[in-house]
């Protein structure tokens, strides 16, 4: 079931990230982002356990970014992925973003999805703040990918 996250899932959605990062395939949350940002969370739960979850973050009038798109591994390539961004997609256009951008170290992936892969100078540079936090900073190897509702 894809449903909004609660506070009780935020150790769970940490995990499953720190399964990616790891692999150095997405970056790590620390609990204290997730915590701050739980309103942003979609997660898919299967009897009590998170195996999937994606985030829906408004940066600025109407761009929003879907991030921390993680799927357990044993659920990949059953389309969970895909259902995960379509609730973050159903969500911004209901909020009233139309323009949807990724920051993804799997490109292919959002392509399959619409997104168009863009220049990162073309996002604003109010978008880049967290980016100074990150430990990968300035050497961001991320692809940008926008899609347009």
């Amino acid at each position: 079931m894809i449903r909004k996250a609660k506070i009780k899932d935020i150790k769970q959605i940490q995990a499953l990230i720190a399964c990616f990062a790891k692999r150095d395939e997405m970056l790590p949350r620390s609990l204290n982002e997730l915590y701050e940002n739980i309103r942003d969370f979609w997660v898919y739960e299967d009897k009590g356990k998170i195996l999937g979850c994606a985030a829906l973050h408004i940066s600025w009038d109407d761009l929003a970014e879907i991030k921390c798109l993680a799927v357990a591994k044993n659920r990949q390539g059953k389309g969970l992925g895909r259902e995960m961004v379509s609730s973050c997609l159903e969500e911004a256009g209901t909020l009233g973003a139309r323009k949807i951008f990724v920051l993804t170290y799997k490109p292919g992936f959002f392509k399959k999805m619409g997104f168009k892969k863009i220049k990162h100078e073309a996002l604003p540079h109010k978008i880049w703040a967290e980016c100074i936090n990150c430990c990968k900073f300035p050497d961001c190897q991320e692809t940008a990918l926008l899609k347009i509702l």
